[in-house]
Order: structure tokens, then C-alpha cells, then sequence
């Protein structure tokens, strides 16, 4: 049965006001307009129009899927970070607010580098942190990393949206596994690693454990295997005076300094979230080579 705008609006509206309360308006208005493919402005200028016999079953579609646990980001196949409109897909994890910390601290240090500093995004996902990185350090040279080549597509799409194909390229790396020659030395490596700990996985919400990436998200028996295999395999990756930027868990802070400090890492800063929570930590392996005086 076709509808106007604004009754399919109230209708979504209506049918997830129980779960998504407060947020059921915003909600209903962003499945519509994705099932419409119009701008919010549009949708309020078309509110009396009559939609589609197809708009109305792709909305009511989207609906049901989102009362099942499926997150919004998926159903839109995009989401909004640090002022990004990324592509999201099930293979990648859906950026979070928690992860501006390590973000603003990897993009505050980023810009005093040196000229042309070279950054690794690890674990990349959808490329989140290290476009970030790149749209606010004009001259770094980006290299976004993950395992999954599922992911890899998504951060391919997502540098060639943002033009950055340029300072950005993508490459299939394991963190679990020793740093290649090929990749070189970084002057900056940050990465939000998987950090959930096997038994909190089978805990979390359904909208997360049963719709996202077990692998971004499953950091091993004590949430810690990944800040482990990191500091391991890629400290050699880092230049002398380098730096490593890291997401934790909340409640993991100590622990992962601790990793840190046993490898000869420096605590530079670290960062709460918008919550007041600990979630970054920046941290400086050695000193930086002085150049030779013929060097100058």
C-alpha cells in the first residue's frame, strides 16, 4: 500500500519508538530518506507527496531489519566520523565516538612531526583514524593496514570517496605477524586493535556480537593479545623517537602501559573519551637520530 512521506515517517517512527525511544524520530528519518535516496530537506519538502509502492516496501524493510538488531550503519552502508561519511559494511567494524580519543591524539602529534611524515594506520577497518589523520595533516604519507581483505575493500572505497588516494594506500598486513621490510619505518603507528576479551564477547549486545566483525573485536582470553603481537612485531617499524598511539578497553589503561613500559616505550599522553573514560595512550619508542652536520 503506498503512503505519503510523512505517514511512512510515522509509521516507522511508531513501530520503533519501544526500542529506539528518544531516538526512534531521528531514526525513522533516516530510513526513509535511504529508502528514498533524499536529502532530510527533501524528505520534508516531499513530507505530503506519495512515496513508491517500492520506496514503501524498502523502508518497511529496513525497519524490520533494524527491530531484528541489525545497526543502522549496515542498513545505510555509511556512518559519520570526525566529519567523514564513510562506507560501512559488515566486514568492518562501525566507528565510534570512543574512538575520536586515539584519533585526536594520533592527529595532534601527526602535525609536528617532521615534513612528510610517514603514519600506519594498523587494523585499519574502514580506514576510520587514518583518514582522519590525513584530512587534517595535509603532507603525511598514510598506509592503512588490516588482514581482512573484506576490510581492505571498504578503506580502498573510502580513500578514492575522500580523493586521497594520493598520500593513502592500502596493504594486507597481520598484526600478528612480524612487520615486513617492504612496509619501512613509520614515524607514527596507531591502531584500535581488538580489545573485547573472548568471554565479554559472548556477552555483548546482540546488535554488536551477532552483526560485527568477531575479528576486530576478540582481543583474546584477557582482551591483551593484540597489544602483545603490536609491540612485538612492529616496534621495529617505528623510527628511532617514533611514536605509537593505541585504543584500550575501559579499565585496560594500566595494562597495556605496562606493555608499553616493558618494551622501553616512553608514556607520553593519555586521552579519556567524552564519556571521562581512558581510551588512548601515546607513547615514544627511543630517541630520534640526530643528523650528521653534512646532513644539515
Amino acid at each position: 500500500m503506498v503512503k505519503t512521506y510523512a505517514d511512512l515517517y510515522l509509521d516507522a517512527r511508531k513501530a520503533m519508538l519501544p526500542t529506539d525511544g528518544m531516538y526512534a524520530a531521528n531514526m525513522a528519518r533516516e530510513l526513509v530518506c535511504a529508502a528514498s535516496g533524499k536529502t532530510p530537506e527533501q524528505f520534508i519538502a516531499d513530507r505530503n507527496l506519495y512515496a513508491s509502492e517500492e520506496i514503501c516496501a524498502k523502508t518497511e524493510s529496513f525497519v524490520r531489519r533494524h527491530l531484528a538488531g541489525e545497526p543502522v550503519a549496515y542498513i545505510l552502508g555509511e556512518w559519520d566520523f570526525y566529519d567523514m561519511t564513510l562506507t560501512v559494511t559488515p566486514a568492518v567494524l562501525i566507528p565510534r565516538d570512543d574512538t575520536m580519543a586515539v584519533t585526536d591524539l594520533a592527529i595532534k602529534k601527526a602535525l609536528f612531526l617532521p615534513e612528510n611524515p610517514r603514519v600506519l594506520d594498523l587494523c585499519t577497518g574502514s580506514g576510520c583514524i587514518g583518514l582522519a589523520i590525513a584530512r587534517r595533516v595535509h603532507d603525511a604519507k598514510l598506509t592503512l593496514a588490516d588482514v581482512s581483505a573484506e576490510a581492505l575493500k571498504v578503506a580502498k572505497k573510502n580513500v578514492n570517496d575522500l580523493k586521497l588516494g594520493g598520500r593513502c594506500s592500502c596493504v594486507r598486513v597481520d598484526a600478528r605477524q612480524k612487520a615486513a621490510p617492504f612496509l619501512g619505518k613509520f614515524d607514527l603507528i596507531v591502531s584500535n586493535p581488538p580489545y573485547v576479551t573472548t568471554a565479554e564477547f559472548e556477552r555483548l549486545d546482540p546488535s554488536v556480537r551477532d552483526y560485527e566483525p568477531r575479528l576486530a573485536l576478540d582481543g583474546g582470553a584477557d582482551g591483551l593479545d593484540f597489544y602483545r603481537a603490536i609491540v612485538q612485531n612492529f616496534t621495529d617499524a617505528i623510527r628511532p623517537g617514533g611514536f605509537l598511539a593505541l585504543e584500550f578497553g575501559m579499565g585496560q589503561a594500566d595494562a597495556v602501559c605496562a606493555i608499553l613500559k616493558r618494551a622501553d616505550y616512553e608514556i607520553v599522553e593519555l586521552r579519556e573519551d567524552n564519556s571521562g573514560i581512558t581510551r588512548a595512550v601515546l607513547a615514544r619508542h627511543g630517541q630520534r637520530e640526530e643528523k650528521a652536520p653534512d646532513e644539515e
